[in-house]
């Protein structure tokens, strides 16, 4: 089971267009290799199971598509999260043990505009 699961993300994360799901972002990850490296997303190990996104935008602008800059925390720490509309389309890629949730209560840089992003488990 381990295996066809490390084989699933590998594949999910491996796509080759600029949308959340080739980039595989807010995919469960191990180690930034699982995450795609043609847009330089990154495993972002501080969150539980890890998860591929990027750190430090400044505007949706900086982030994949389907995906957008989330203000995470009171330190100014930011996040490119995947977008949703439902808990399933953050879990794709995930294992139950580590799911993220959907959730509008997250603050967008860029504003909200009726959005949701999927918010992975703290580690």
């Amino acid at each position: 089971m381990k295996f066809l699961l490390a084989g699933a993300l590998a594949l999910a994360a491996c796509g080759g267009d600029d949308s959340a799901d080739g980039l595989g972002v807010g995919a469960q990850c191990a180690v930034t290799e699982q995450c795609n490296q043609d847009i330089a997303t990154v495993c972002l190990d501080e969150f539980k199971g890890g998860y591929c996104g990027l750190a430090g935008c400044a505007h949706d602008s900086d982030c994949p598509e389907d995906s957008a800059c989330i203000l995470f925390d009171t330190g100014g720490t930011t996040y490119c999260f995947r977008t949703c509309g439902d808990k399933a389309e953050c879990n794709a890629n995930r294992e139950p043990a580590n799911e993220s949730n959907c959730s509008s209560s997250v603050m967008f840089v860029d504003g909200a505009m009726g959005r949701k992003a999927c918010l992975p488990p703290s580690g």
